[in-house]
């Protein structure tokens, strides 16, 4: 299945607390971005239609529908791709996942060695080492402890991206906490890196089996603090 850049391009991320919408058309991109934490069930469809009547299209005219794939926030991430599954099936557009971390690091072009880490909640982030010259993921999608992060081997890495750099347990390396928009998200798209697939087959990422502490974790991390 291809997509369509030629026609309209719509970006959905919900992996954190923002809702966060990209439609980008004749060389235009309507955004909205912003920070709505238990509301985007109840804001996503309103905030597309609203993004779809500022363009004068409809889901019809889309040409591809891309997506936060994970890892992320276990809720978000099903609601993005459900409305993505949902908007895409009537008129078998084609949808594109596209990894969040993936989307973290490519905020630094350029870059031989970096490191995207985003907070995965219960005291752990989300991390992969990225080559955003050449286009390489350097690891695994990995989740677990900040200070147990480590450069790949034999190569000497300092910079790093995302919002586990604002955590009072930050990665050991040096890093900027500024996080991705959908508009990110369709200009990985674009590349023409990440496949596109019909909506039945569209999957997330998930690298946690676990998605919440149980009651005796969360006492005896309160009693550790």
């Amino acid at each position: 299945m291809q997509a369509d850049f030629n026609r309209p391009i719509l970006a959905i991320d919900t992996s954190t607390s923002y809702l966060s919408l990209a439609l980008r058309h004749r060389d235009q991109a309507h955004v909205y971005h912003k920070a709505v934490g238990t509301k985007q069930s109840e804001l996503i469809l309103p905030q597309i239609g609203a993004l779809f009547a500022k363009a004068g299209i409809g889901a019809a005219d889309l040409g591809a529908i891309v997506y936060a794939q994970g890892p992320g926030a276990f809720t978000g991430l099903r609601i993005g791709t459900g409305v993505a599954q949902g908007l895409a099936a009537p008129f078998t557009t084609p949808l594109i996942g596209i990894p969040c971390l993936d989307a973290v690091a490519y905020q630094r072009p350029n870059q031989a060695c970096v490191l995207a880490a985003t907070d995965a909640r219960m005291g752990e982030v989300f991390y992969a080492w990225f080559d955003t010259v050449n286009h390489r993921r350097l690891s695994d999608y990995q989740v677990g402890k900040a200070a147990e992060i480590t450069a790949p081997d034999g190569m000497t890495c300092s910079d790093g991206i995302g919002n586990a750099f604002a955590l009072a347990d930050k990665p050991p390396f040096d890093g900027e906490t500024d996080m991705p928009t959908a508009a990110d998200y369709l200009n990985l798209a674009a590349t023409g890196r990440y496949p596109a697939t019909d909506a039945a087959e569209a999957e997330l990422l998930y690298v946690r089996n676990k998605i919440a502490l149980t009651a005796k974790e969360q006492a005896e991390r309160k009693g550790q603090a």
